[in-house]
């Protein structure tokens, strides 16, 4: 986003907050700072809020272009994960396997079967 965008955001919600002031508690920030809504100083802020408004159309024309190509079956970043749900996904490959041995089981000996 260029400066001259910025720039004209920032001075789009000056003026936003100055309506909502307006709207909610009568109270206008810009004449108050600037000596009333006639003085001149006070003309040229609503008239740079209101030139700052005009520019930024553009960038809202620009996000419904955007919205347009999304396609919700594939994903955002378009970089598939292939991890597990917790993190990376363990890698086995390089640890060393041991053996594990059988027990066998042994059959009573023949001496406990004669002693019953």
């Amino acid at each position: 986003m260029s400066v001259v965008y910025r720039i004209a955001l920032v001075l789009v919600i000056i003026g936003a907050i100055n309506w909502g002031l307006i709207g909610f508690f009568r109270f206008d920030l810009v004449a108050y700072l600037f000596g009333g809504q006639t003085a001149v100083l006070s003309r040229w802020i609503y008239a740079l809020v209101g030139i700052a408004g005009i520019i930024t159309i553009p960038i809202l024309m620009k996000r419904f272009e955007e919205d347009e190509d999304f396609d919700p079956h594939t994903r955002i970043d378009r970089n598939p994960s292939y991890g597990m749900e917790a993190g990376e996904e363990a890698d086995f490959t390089e640890v060393e396997t041991t053996e594990v041995k059988k027990v066998e089981k042994k059959e009573p000996s023949n001496k406990s079967k004669n002693k019953k």
